[in-house]
């Protein structure tokens, strides 16, 4: 208080940080013994490899944040299409529910769910156990979802019990998504809960990730989550689920997760020596791969939650390829041997901590070129452009397409049935744009294209990022033609529509 003329009022406490979101603390790579040069090799790596579209990376040593960045347009901020990473967040679920004596692991799937029990006609079908599904080991020798799906669309589970197993449960490997939906069914079952309801006071919170509105997991039915793919999560929590598995279940004092659950989790269970790619054919666990340095998460395109135990390390990493062993190459080559504690201030002497610093800093996709206008915008403003009738494979049903001069510059129209992305344009620089859909929610996007003359005819290309998943679409069209063309660069799995590549909005 003053002692001199009016009484001051007491001071207001200064305004607490959103107890929902911690993040980590931060060091200098030099400071936790990572030799920062590695980190840059590793960057140098991803971005140079044709195939390998990088959109974020997490790197934690000691328990330390020491390398991050996200790839312009992709923001820390943003969640991001899992995939199959999903299914690590589903055997955590699980691990909860088996600590709370919910469930155990030799619990029937039919027993769980008893209007189930009809379905299996089959013995090796009757005796599925939650343990033979969250190690892949039903004893189908093959992916079985498709059949399960065409057998009963509203209840893949009742199709699935009625495909007979080809050998014993838990004798052989084979990657089967109804074995992770099988688990996530019996979780959500007894506790009443969605996954995602259910992780966030036990996971998410705890571990002070912002579970946000954007966070979303796909469902089917309407209700369910899937569990084995759809979870839309930052690389935050991606980076968090693994430091919890590397600490055995422990957080800030607490044990989240037994220890004894995790050890079991993250030991391989089932071998899988038939696997294409060498850090696949290292064993599996409770939705966890083994691989030759420590284990894992992923899901398809990329998407990688790695834990290095011998390292004290994790790295979380989102992109978009389709060579995923080439990104763990790149980890084995460039970054592993930078995880040593010698020399931990070489980095800091020779200004490498800095030069990754502003490398971080500084991440951005690349452009498409072209010119920001055409040469006769009259040409092509409102021109409708239309794609062949019969799409090649995997291209979007796309029924046209058009470009609009508006005050503000150029934008893209692409219609589909039901929904209309219309985004503008960036020339030189991405454009973002949060297109809304009917029914709530927005489909984020972000934009750049331009012109281009080639013997005398002139043609445009766009390049659409889908900002929540590792997607992004090439759309190309000439005037003069009519003629337009909408191609994936990799296509999604199990998108129905462009309206769906988004995180689910719940209501």
């Amino acid at each position: 208080m003053s002692v001199t003329g009016s009484p001051q009022p007491d001071p207001q406490p200064d305004p607490q940080p959103d107890p929902r979101h911690r993040p980590l603390p931060r060091s200098t790579p030099s400071a936790q013994g990572v030799d920062a040069r590695g980190v840059l090799g590793l960057l140098d790596a991803l971005e140079a490899h044709p195939l390998v579209d990088p959109h974020s990376v997490v790197l934690v040593r000691h328990g330390h944040v020491v390398a991050q960045g996200w790839w312009a347009p992709f923001t820390a901020a943003q969640p991001h299409l899992l995939y199959s990473l999903s299914k690590s967040f589903t055997a955590t679920a699980l691990g909860f529910a088996v600590a709370e004596g919910l469930l155990s692991l030799e619990d029937r799937l039919v027993d769980v769910l008893p209007e189930l029990a009809d379905a299996a006609t089959g013995e090796r079908a009757a005796g599925l156990r939650l343990r033979d599904l969250v190690t892949m080991s039903s004893g189908h020798l093959a992916e079985t979802w498709d059949d399960a799906v065409r057998a009963d669309r509203d209840e893949p589970l009742r199709g699935f019990l009625g495909i007979e197993p080809d050998r014993d449960p838990g004798s052989v490997f084979a990657y089967n998504q109804p074995c992770t939906y099988g688990v996530a069914a019996a979780v959500q079952r007894v506790t009443g809960q969605t996954l995602l309801d259910y992780l966030r006071p036990r996971l998410l919170e705890p571990l002070g990730v912002q579970a946000s509105d954007a966070f979303g997991w796909q469902q089917h039915p309407a209700g369910r989550d899937l569990g084995f793919t759809g979870l839309h999560a930052t690389t935050d929590a991606v980076a968090k689920l693994g430091l919890l598995h590397l600490q055995r279940g422990a957080w800030e004092g607490r044990q989240l997760l037994p220890a004894a659950w995790v050890d079991e989790a993250v030991r391989p269970h089932v071998a899988t020596p038939h696997q294409e790619e060498v850090d696949w054919r290292q064993g599996y666990g409770f939705q966890f791969w083994t691989q030759r340095h420590g284990y894992r998460g992923d899901g398809a395109y990329g998407q990688f939650c790695v834990v290095l135990p011998d390292q004290d390390a994790v790295l979380a990493i989102t992109c978009d390829t389709p060579d995923m062993q080439a990104v763990l190459a790149a980890v084995w080559t460039h970054l592993l041997p930078a995880l040593g504690d010698g020399g931990a201030d070489d980095g800091a002497v020779d200004g490498a901590d800095d030069e990754l610093a502003a490398r971080l800093a500084a991440l951005a996709v690349p452009r498409a070129p072209g010119a920001p206008d055409p040469r006769d915008a009259g040409a092509w403003d409102g021109v409708l452009l239309t794609p062949s009738p019969r799409p090649r494979p995997g291209e979007p049903a796309v029924q046209d397409v058009r470009v609009v001069q508006r005050a503000d510059g150029w934008y893209l129209l692409v219609r589909e049935p039901g929904w209309e992305l219309d985004a503008r344009i960036g020339a030189g620089e991405w454009a973002l744009t949060d297109v809304p859909v009917a029914g709530g929610g927005v489909v984020p996007v972000a934009v750049v294209g331009g012109w281009a003359a080639a013997a005398g005819r002139e043609s445009l290309r766009v390049e659409v990022r889908f900002l929540q998943t590792p997607h992004r679409l090439v759309v190309t069209g000439e005037a003069a033609s009519g003629s337009a063309r909408a191609r994936w660069v990799t296509a999604p799995l199990r998108a129905g529509a462009l309206a769906d590549l988004r995180s689910p909005v719940r209501g």
